[in-house]
């Protein structure tokens, strides 16, 4: 193969791979677009909730954080070890 003929291949390739490039942007921006409004829904609902009930909200969350805390501080003195 010849200089002017590994040229064209490359080119050829190139071209290709930016055809499929724009094909998975495009792909990934209609699934973006697809969350981006299951998300929006689900806040709305989420709002609602918390409007209703604001206590059992309250209760919720502060259970969540706890629980968020508590992983987090067992993932936090996990790697350490106790010299005695």
């Amino acid at each position: 193969m010849n200089k002017k003929q590994i040229k064209k291949v490359v080119k050829k390739n190139v071209e290709k791979a930016q055809a499929s490039g724009a094909e998975l942007q495009k792909m990934a921006l209609k699934e973006y677009d697809k969350i981006k409004k299951q998300m929006d829904a689900t806040s709305k609902k989420v709002e609602v909730y918390v409007k209703k009930n604001p206590a059992k909200a309250a209760a919720i969350s502060a259970g969540i954080g706890m629980a968020l805390g508590a992983v987090a501080g067992i993932l936090a003195a996990g790697g350490k070890k106790k010299k005695k």
